[in-house]
């Protein structure tokens, strides 16, 4: 029996600076990171940073 996991694509993009982004928005892959090793919640983010959805933040922790 082979077990099959679904993937989800994380929604970052790169700009034209070389930065990582969340698609869509101008919050950085690091700003997110770095808030979630503090102890933020993706939930926190969400409301942090309005642009962001719930999705986007727990998909990009």
């Amino acid at each position: 029996m082979t077990l099959l996991i679904p993937t989800q694509l994380v929604p970052v993009k790169v700009d034209s600076s070389g930065v990582a982004r969340v698609a869509g928005t101008r919050v950085t892959l690091d700003t997110i990171v770095l808030a979630f090793d503090a102890g933020a919640t993706a939930e926190e983010l969400a409301q942090q940073y309005p642009s962001l959805a719930l999705g986007g933040c727990v998909l990009g922790i």
